[in-house]
This record gives C-alpha cells, structure tokens and sequence, in this order.
C-alpha cells in the first residue's frame, strides 16, 4: 500500500494537484477532438510507455519487442527523448556514446541490439521523419516512453503497469505517482502487468482482470522479469547467477525501483549491503568514492553489483574504478510471458500482424485506429 501524505501537506498540495489534473485533461481533450494536430506516418508506429512516473519496466519490454520483430528479420528503428542528456535535437546513438548525449536508457538498448537503429529527439515527429527519410528500408519504428506524447497517433499502444504499483490504486502527480488519470488507459491497445511473481496465481488475475475493466478491443498480458547471470561492467567475464551465494555483494542502483533485484539477490549471496540513488542518477567522483568506500568494508570475498541502465552510466569511470574493476558486475534482465500457448499466439499476432499489415508504402495501409 502506498504510504499517505501528511494531512497538511494534501491540504497545501491540493490546489497544485487540481491544476495539474485540469491541464492534463483539457490537453488530452484538445488531442481526442482533433482541436491539436495529430500526426500519422505510413509506417508501424508502435508506442511503448506508461502512466507513471518510472520503474514499471518499459525498457526491458521494448528489448522484449524488438527481440521478437529481429527474429522475423524486420529492419527496426527505436526512438527516444532520450531522457536526461545534455544534447537537444535529433542525434543517432552509438554504442561507444556517452550517455551524457544520448540517455542511459538509448544506450542500453544500442549496447544490447548494435544493429538495430537507436535515435533520440524530443521532437517525436521530427524524429520519425528524419529515420524515414534517412531509412527506406524501415519496416517499424519503436517510440519508447511515448505515451502521453499525443502529436503522434501510434498505430498499436502498449501501456506498462507495475504489478506492485498498479496505477488502479494510485493518485495523480503530486499526491501519487501518475502523469494522468487511470482512465486515460482507454487508449492503449495492449496493457502489460509487468514485474508479476512467476508463481502467481488464477485467483490474482482475475482479480487484476476485474480492476483494470479492460475495453473489447484491449488485450492485457501478464509478464515476469529473469534475472540473467551478471556480466562484467569492464570486461567479457560473466559469473554464474547462483553462484553469487559465495559472495557478499554491495548493490548500487540508480533506477526507480529496486526492491525485486534486492530482495532476488537477499535470496541468493552471502550478504546485500544496498547504495540507493535516485533514477537515471548521473553519479560523480564523490559517489565512486563512497562506492569504493563500502566496498572496501565487506569481507571477502565480495563483489559490486548494479543494474543494466547504471552501467550505461558507470562504465565511463574505468579509469576511475580501475583498481576494482574487475569485480563489478551488472545483471541483464530478461522479459518472458506468463501465458499458456494460446494466449502467447494471440500476443505474438497482434505484434506480428500490425507490422505485416501496415508496412510501409503498402496500398493496404489505412490511417486508422485497431479499434
């Protein structure tokens, strides 16, 4: 259960609350009635994002995504705001970049597919019509935390929702953690209930079926995360994941949250001493210093171990961590479905068919909604 603000502090607050909701609403107002200029492109569009404000496992889904259109061979570009950098405009990721100029979360996504075409612009339009212009053979774009960006009208929306934090039982911003109402999920085409237990069951999501009061033509699917065996921050090395029970671990995170990798690993090594930051957190000389510092107090052996998006961002201190290098390790997160094999086919055609069907400069390609 979240825990409730203060009294005074709701009663302070609470005019703050009330503007922000009118504004958020008579903007989406203004884009349902076509008052604001929406724009359509004749490519798959497909939006990943959320309501929330972070930690409901966007990233991991995207790379879910693209995995699934690589394996029929699709030519993929992914396009982000590329949250955080110190660039503006349209700028392609590399995977030698730093993340100063592109965001921690491109990055990671350029590190893990090189082929696949990553670009950042906080203009989204711009950005679509810039791969396309620069990319005839572009079969999708993926926007990644695009939701409330309603200049562009995706052709198939995907809409996160923690498990742990269902935006059902939330408040809007600041009372809560929402951007915009829960009803606002209307416009979602496919919700995801990511980060479930990988033993959850029936009578759960029926339950959660029940509360979301999905609409005819929405799908909602349940997922899970899998920790991977961590990998070397500096090198090629990888250590078996349950092998880490020999280890004391210090675990340093700078995402939103971090309570399943915590408590995953509490389960598996010797000890977890845990250094929280805040997300996308651009650490400086004096974190590293406190990082080695902690380190320096476990017994061995012992190891450092952070998250796949803290080590776009940790990785340009080798220099600095170069006496301790080589023990530090980030775990790669796998997405998987939990589904029978009926509802895993009508996942993999929904995706699978909207690309087919409205590939680019194909006659059959209409601009309208899957509703």
């Amino acid at each position: 259960m979240e825990r409730r603000l203060p009294i005074l502090l709701r009663v302070l607050l609470a005019p703050f609350a009330l503007i922000y909701q009118i504004a958020v609403g008579v903007r989406n107002f203004l884009y349902d009635y076509k008052l604001l200029k929406v724009y359509e492109f004749d490519i798959p569009i497909i939006s990943i994002g959320n309501i929330s404000i972070g930690g409901t496992g966007k990233t991991p889904h995207t790379e879910f995504i693209i995995e699934m259109l690589l394996g029929k061979h699709y030519n993929i570009a992914v396009l982000s705001r590329g949250y955080k950098r110190k660039t503006s405009g349209y700028r392609e990721v590399q995977i030698d970049d730093n993340y100063k100029n592109v965001g921690d979360e491109p990055l990671q996504i350029k590190s893990k597919f090189p082929d696949v075409i990553v670009a950042v612009n906080e203009n989204r339009v711009k950005g679509i019509q810039k791969l396309m212009n620069d990319y005839n053979d572009l079969n999708v774009i993926i926007l990644d935390d695009a939701f409330q960006h309603r200049k562009v009208k995706p052709g198939l929306s995907i809409l996160m929702n923690d498990y742990n934090h269902s935006f059902i039982h939330d408040n809007i911003l600041p009372f809560g953690r929402l951007r915009e109402n829960p009803s606002s999920a209307h416009r979602a085409h496919i919700i995801f209930i990511s980060k479930c237990p990988i033993d959850m069951k029936p009578i759960e999501r029926r339950i959660m079926l029940k509360e979301m009061d999905v609409m005819p033509y929405q799908h909602l699917f349940f997922s899970s995360f899998k920790y991977l065996n961590p990998q070397s921050l500096f090198g090629k090395d990888k250590i078996l994941l349950e092998d880490l029970n020999n280890y004391n671990v210090l675990l340093v995170t700078g995402v939103a949250k971090t309570k399943i990798l915590a408590d995953e690993l509490k389960q598996i090594c010797k000890s977890v001493n845990h250094l929280k930051y805040p997300d996308h957190y651009s650490f400086r000389k004096n974190d590293i210093k406190k990082i080695k510092s902690e380190f320096q107090k476990l017994e061995s052996p012992k190891l450092i171990i952070i998250t796949e998006k803290d080590a776009m961002r940790l990785k340009s201190y080798s220099n600095i961590f170069e006496d301790i290098g080589d023990i530090i390790y980030y775990i790669p997160i796998k997405v998987y479905l939990l589904c029978n094999e009926d509802e895993k086919q009508q996942f993999d055609n929904q995706i699978y068919s909207y690309v087919k069907n409205n590939k680019r400069y194909s006659k059959l390609y209409k601009n309208t909604n899957l509703n």
